[in-house]
């Protein structure tokens, strides 16, 4: 393998893995202008509706008694600070994935989720270099991902690659633009807020949901396409499960996404900084 051709690869793994981690704590994103969704890499799975859509193409706001208890829904996941995540996505041909860990939102998102590649495209990216599960670090102005040693040796030994926010707005074609506040904003409530903004939502009934009782509510998100929205809510206010279906430019969309444990202590820890190599550079790397 060339140098050239090694640095490619390093950063086509590099650019999976971002994909990978913020598919795996958001689910939701901006819409682009053709149809799909827009992120770090590419698409990232949401058709939730443009905060650029002109005001007239937005349906009315929510009012009424539906209007009332997901907004308690909203307050009360959100004030909830914490909570345990299992999710699993499916997006198109590009990507399956399983995440499972412990997710914090008062200041900022804080976590780690263990992420295990399942199916697509990205997942066979990652095998090539041994990796087939990793570990994700989320703080507040970055996130890191833990690679494999076969990916270590390729960039001076070190295995986490770390991801700032910031960088990732800059990326070519506006892809990364919004990325910074959709993670920032990544709370289990964001589907209720998606919910609010939804011209058709309606109270499904009660269901049981992993053993708990619950209530269903379900609603179409409009935008460069169409993402249905579905959320189970316990008697608390709080958000038991929620799927999110729509498209992306590689085809269905399909995340769901379990929620317990809420307020449950989180932590995430920094990666040594000698065992850490950053996005930015990697991705400089390839032109040199």
């Amino acid at each position: 393998m060339t140098g050239t051709t090694a640095r490619r690869t390093v950063v086509s793994v590099a650019v999976s893995a971002a994909l990978a981690c913020a598919t795996a704590c958001t689910g939701s994103g901006g819409s682009d202008d053709s149809g799909g969704t827009a992120g770090p890499s590419g698409p990232t799975g949401s058709t939730a509706p443009s905060a650029s859509a002109a005001p007239s193409s937005r349906p009315p706001a929510l009012t009424g008694a539906s209007a009332d208890a997901l907004r308690a829904v909203e307050r009360a996941t959100g004030r909830a600070g914490s909570a345990r995540v299992e999710s699993t996505t499916v997006m198109g041909r590009e990507l399956s994935l399983e995440a499972a860990g412990a997710l914090g939102w008062d200041d900022g998102l804080t976590g780690t989720l263990t992420i295990t590649y399942t199916g697509g495209t990205t997942a066979e990216t990652m095998r090539r270099l041994g990796t087939t599960a990793m570990e994700a670090r989320y703080l507040p102005d970055a996130y890191y991902a833990r690679m494999g040693d076969e990916f270590a040796e390729r960039v001076g030994g070190r295995h986490w690659i770390k991801y700032v926010y910031e960088d990732l707005e800059d990326l070519g074609g506006g892809a990364g633009a919004g990325f910074a506040d959709q993670m920032r904003n990544t709370t289990p409530n964001q589907a209720v807020k998606l919910l609010l903004s939804a011209g058709d939502v309606r109270r499904v009934g009660a269901e049981t949901t992993r053993g708990r009782r619950t209530t269903h509510w379900s609603g179409t998100v409009g935008g460069a396409t169409e993402q249905t929205v579905d959320i189970w809510v316990d008697d608390r206010n709080l958000l038991v499960k929620k799927v999110e279906r729509g498209r992306t430019k590689t085809g269905e969309l399909t995340q769901t996404a379990y929620y317990s444990d809420y307020g449950v202590p989180v932590s995430a820890a920094r990666p040594p900084a000698a065992d850490t190599a950053d996005f930015k550079e990697l991705l400089a790397s390839q032109g040199s």
